[in-house]
């Protein structure tokens, strides 16, 4: 009886812990963004400007983000690759098929690098 416990012990924390995507994270994932020189610019991502160097929020839409800088010294376009959400792997061994296909149609599935740099000429 004590082993039947504590598998399911075992076995719940991992659930919690793993989760579903599409439950645990947001609909947008923010990237902290910085320029090579220390200057401020101005960065557009899916239609939105930011300041940065900051805090730029993108829609997880499973697309490569680019982030279009201008300002002084600093007109640069980065791509941010899309890359899968780890929670997404946990669904897969947890929630098998069905789990991962609403990540997927929500598309919670996907996220970006938490820090990019953008390069920029001048000072």
């Amino acid at each position: 009886m004590m082993k039947l416990l504590k598998g399911a012990a075992v076995a719940g924390a991992l659930a919690i812990t793993t989760g579903c995507a599409s439950i645990i994270t947001d609909e947008t994932a923010a990237i902290k963004v910085v320029t090579s020189n220390n200057q401020q610019a101005t960065v557009s991502v899916d239609g939105q400007a930011y300041q940065v160097p900051g805090v730029v929020l993108a829609t997880k839409d499973g697309q490569d983000k680019i982030l279009v800088a201008e300002g002084q010294g600093c007109d640069a376009n980065t791509v941010v690759p899309t890359k899968i959400e780890g929670a997404f792997w946990g669904n897969i061994l947890i929630g098998g098929l069905l789990g991962s296909t609403t990540d997927s149609a929500t598309n919670k599935m996907w996220t970006y690098q938490e820090t990019v740099t953008i390069n920029c000429s001048g000072s």
